[in-house]
């Protein structure tokens, strides 16, 4: 028997809309069903938008369910845009259509500008003024976002360049919106001081394509407050924390009964969670992280005293934070008389030590060193996020190599957000916009960001002119350089001077003293690095010198190398390479090789042919090997 033709659902509403225009009453017809039955075949089914438009467009009846505040077209934009459906309140008035149709149209925008990206900044980093396209759209800005996550969250391994420059718009928007949520959160009076919601924001604002949120962040305290309550209640089934409400801003007076919690508290975090500082890795940035402190259980002394006092203080024990020198501590007042107090009326505790408890003099013990009284004195939340900051600030500086760039700028713009005058970071952050070329496009006329920078310096501190006066030179310069600048480089494999080129770009390559593998982003026919670089990294030594070819790679670690051909080989097991930079240049990864994106096949108009060519030669070869 031959199977009969299954219509879609447009179809059948359709044709049995079109069977009940002569009589909308006869039995058997769709739109005789009841309204919530047909609402749940309008919203069940695989119907598209069009469809719907198309479906209220057959009848009276059809129209109306499909009104665009009813349930069609909200079921309509939660399949299409789920994660959407956490900002709007359930009792609001929303009108799904009109919320559909501005939500397509800035997904549109938003894609228009990621494609127009690669063009206009493929030859230098997107420069301070880069983003202004998306900052004047109209609409929510979070369907903006919510569009950049879509096209991050594109399957597969085509689409690379779009993700790289999806994620830098995404980290741009989501970086500034922080950074606003923490000034007005500066702005607060002293006695506003929610310590963890500080550290929240400079955990956010380092890790903006985390999903990070102090509502998610309170909720890890508060399942660890009642593992401590728990504990609690074997030592004093009446204690006064047992009873706290969440949310509710409560004190225990007694010391017997504050001792408890701190013993509980102990307990729980390092016998039973297994909390402790990392002293193995003390210099890492992750150390200074929230959510990462808490998944990971360990940081160093000021992480893990954010996390010991906001525990703390949630069960009624008001500990406070101290500035110590080279190792932050909380302190725990010991005394009834408020009035008349010094640094003796306290005992100390060192969280990155399990909690310990010392005296004055064990504190100095600590440091190896005398203090004096001031340095045992409580800071404001203020002062706190200055010394988390100051800490990926010299993580930033210590590292100095092409990943610690990104942390130097995100603790450089935190810092200068709380403090804007401080000259020293100031120049910092200017000789570092010089080193990463980050420059305002088509506006080498107009004064850049770093002479902006500059000429508030010198308002700040004459006494800077030198420094000043180095940079602002050097700035110009460059502008001038980009003056004179023609169009692009195109190297053809098949010019005479290239002819000793042996590999393309796209390639996955395998150096063979290092052992690191690599993709070809780029070549030059002998090595163009100056006569310092080639000194310094022994050039000479090698057998056919300087005086052969020299290939741009992204190393798998993260790094961009130099390399010269004798030391690559192909690697004949070929994998994607997690290199940052990789959508920068190539726009898909087949397997074997990356396709270079537009900008790139532009300068390299010749390579990819022959790839294709390489590729299939060795496995030509590897295939007559293995029979």
């Amino acid at each position: 028997m031959a199977e009969a033709a299954v219509d879609s659902p447009m179809e059948v509403v359709q044709a049995l809309a079109d069977e009940a225009m002569p009589d909308e009453a006869g039995l058997g017809c769709l739109v005789s069903l009841p309204g919530e039955l047909l609402e749940y075949i309008l919203c069940s089914g695989p119907l598209t938008a069009t469809d719907i438009l198309h479906v209220a467009s057959t009848c009276r009846r059809l129209r109306e369910l499909c009104q665009s505040s009813g349930k069609v077209w909200k079921e309509q934009f939660r399949v299409r845009w789920p994660s959407l459906m956490n900002h709007y309140s359930p009792t609001d008035y929303i009108n799904w259509l009109e919320e559909y149709k501005v939500r397509q149209k800035a997904g549109v925008e938003a894609r228009k500008i990621v494609a127009s990206f690669s063009k206009r900044f493929f030859s230098e980093h997107v420069p301070c003024n880069g983003f202004s396209d998306i900052e004047t759209l109209e609409g929510p800005e979070i369907f903006f976002e919510d569009e950049l996550v879509c096209i991050l969250n594109m399957e597969g391994r085509k689409a690379l360049t779009w993700k790289y420059y999806a994620k830098k718009i995404l980290y741009y928007l989501r970086q500034q919106k922080i950074l606003n949520n923490l000034k007005a959160f500066l702005q607060h009076s002293d006695d506003y001081e929610s310590y963890l919601e500080g550290a929240v924001f400079i955990d956010q604002y380092c890790n903006p394509l985390a999903e990070i949120t102090l509502k998610d962040t309170q909720a890890q305290f508060d399942s660890i407050v009642e593992l401590v309550r728990k504990a609690l209640r074997g030592l004093n089934s009446r204690h006064p924390s047992l009873t706290f409400r969440a949310g509710r801003s409560s004190m225990v007076r007694e010391l017997d009964l504050q001792g408890q919690v701190l013993e509980a508290m102990n307990y729980v975090l390092y016998d039973q969670l297994k909390f402790k500082g990392n002293r193995m890795d003390y210099y890492n940035a992750l150390n200074l992280y929230m959510h990462q402190v808490l998944t990971r259980r360990t940081g160093i002394p000021i992480s893990m005293s954010v996390v010991y006092m906001t525990i703390a203080r949630q069960l009624g024990v008001p500990l406070e934070p101290v500035n110590f020198p080279s190792h932050f501590l909380l302190r725990w007042c010991q005394s009834t008389d408020r009035a008349n107090l010094d640094i003796f009326d306290y005992i100390y505790i060192d969280a990155f030590g399990k909690g310990r408890q010392l005296t004055v003099k064990e504190c100095e013990y600590l440091i190896g060193q005398h203090v004096t009284p001031a340095l045992y004195g409580v800071v404001n939340v203020k002062k706190v996020l200055q010394r988390m900051v100051g800490n990926l600030l010299s993580l930033g500086k210590r590292e100095g190599i092409d990943q610690s760039y990104q942390l130097l700028r995100d603790s450089l713009d935190l810092y200068l957000a709380m403090y804007p005058d401080q000259v020293q970071l100031l120049l910092l952050q200017a000789r570092l916009y010089f080193h990463l070329g980050i420059w305002p496009e088509k506006s080498f006329c107009l004064v850049l960001k770093v002479l902006d920078i500059l000429q508030h310096i010198q308002t700040l501190d004459p006494g800077q002119h030198g420094a000043v006066g180095y940079l602002v030179q050097h700035t110009l310069e460059h502008i001038e350089r980009k003056k004179e600048e023609v169009g692009v480089e195109v190297k053809l494999r098949s010019h005479e001077k290239h002819r000793d080129v042996c590999y393309s770009i796209g390639l996955i390559m395998k150096h063979k003293r290092y052992g690191y593998n690599c993709v070809i982003y780029g070549w030059d026919p002998t090595c163009m690095m100056g006569h310092e670089w080639i000194r310094n990294m022994n050039v000479h030594s090698l057998p056919h010198g300087h005086h052969q070819p020299f290939y741009n790679v992204l190393v798998e670690d993260g790094s961009c190398r130099y390399a010269a051909q004798e030391n690559l080989e192909y690697n004949v097991e070929p994998q994607e390479i997690s290199h940052p930079d990789v959508g920068r240049y190539f726009s898909e990864f087949t397997g074997t090789h990356y396709i270079p994106n537009a900008e790139l096949e532009l300068r390299y108009p010749e390579d990819l042919e022959s790839v294709y060519e390489t590729v299939q030669n060795i496995y030509s070869a590897k295939k007559e090997n293995a029979e």
